[in-house]
């Protein structure tokens, strides 16, 4: 599919557009994704399997590349894999699967994020301009400073949006998207409790329908990877009824 020539602007006023390739075999979500990304003023270029995408990427790489898991011809895995070889190039998968196995094995081979379906398509367009920011920074070793990029410390905690990485008493965590804005949200203000809507506001968009369960689910996840990294983590705290608050410093 041929791009649509889309502009957008930098922090420091230049025109630049940020090319992103898109690689699913469900034409449904090419279509949905790519009209939603020109609409944010990126340039879109969609392939149905990872082969036919290798082949435009070495003739000329994208920006930043949102790839599915499992594809015909060439799977997410096995691209990302030739991709690492030859870039650094920031790189989210979606998938459907929920299997933290591939979601571990994904992260070390070099994918940047995680996005799972069905996913807000404002939560991916957020992460999408994350890690251009980060990419840019990474660039120019300049980064701009706000609260939602600034490194956080809280007590063992250090988080780092530009980097989208985690760690706790000085070891790495891998986290999906929707893990670390969830934690980013409760570790901005300790003691304050974050109720189930308003974290539910923070991981999706009212295009999305989730329950009270889902926060929960995705909240045993994270205290869960936390503990595989310190069995005694404890500084996420349940208000049953209310909500969840960070306890730690």
């Amino acid at each position: 599919m041929k791009p649509k020539k889309t502009a957008e602007f930098d922090t420091s006023g230049t025109m630049r557009m940020s090319r992103i390739a898109l690689v699913d075999d469900d034409r449904n979500i090419l279509t949905s994704v790519s009209l939603t990304l020109e609409a944010e003023g990126f340039v879109v270029e969609t392939y149905n399997d990872g082969q036919s995408a290798l082949e435009a990427f070495n003739r000329r790489m994208p920006d930043m590349a949102v790839l599915d898991i499992k594809m015909p011809r060439m799977d997410g895995m096995d691209l990302l894999q030739r991709l690492r070889q030859k870039t650094s190039i920031p790189v989210i998968f979606l998938t459907s699967k929920d299997d933290e196995i591939d979601e571990i094995l994904g992260l070390r081979m070099g994918a940047d994020d995680y996005v799972k379906k069905p996913f807000s398509l404002r939560l991916l367009i957020e992460r999408i301009r994350a890690l251009l920011r980060r990419q840019q920074a990474i660039a120019t070793g300049e980064s701009a400073v706000s609260e939602e990029t600034r490194i956080m410390d809280r007590g063992a905690l250090r988080m780092d949006p530009l980097r989208h990485s985690v760690s706790w008493k000085g070891k790495d965590v891998a986290l999906t998207v929707t893990e670390f804005l969830l934690l980013q949200a409760l570790a901005q203000r300790p003691g304050l409790v974050k109720s189930r809507d308003q974290l539910m506001d923070v991981a999706y968009d009212d295009q999305v329908y989730v329950d009270d369960r889902t926060i929960d689910s995705h909240i045993k996840r994270l205290r869960k990877k936390m503990r595989s990294i310190d069995n005694t983590f404890s500084a996420i705290e349940t208000l049953y009824g209310i909500g969840y608050r960070y306890n730690g410093e």
